[in-house]
């Protein structure tokens, strides 16, 4: 359970620093036997900020819950 914790600490953390995540993908248009035309498209995953720490908030629930376990 310290590892879900720890997990979502930093993954919450990243989001509030990092609000978007850009990529491109490459698709096929057209597939004629020996001839390809294929084409990229940037794509874009966002965010709210507040994702990020309510991420944070839930790991640290987490680690909390973990330690009081074993006491």
């Amino acid at each position: 359970m310290k590892a879900l914790g720890i997990i979502l600490i930093a993954a919450g953390v990243f989001m509030i620093f990092f609000r978007n995540i850009n990529f491109t993908q490459e698709k096929k248009v057209v597939d004629l036997g020996s001839v390809e035309i294929s084409k990229k498209e940037r794509k874009s995953v966002t965010w709210p900020v507040y994702t990020g720490g309510v991420a944070v908030f839930a790991g640290v629930l987490v680690l909390l819950g973990a330690s009081n376990k074993k006491s």
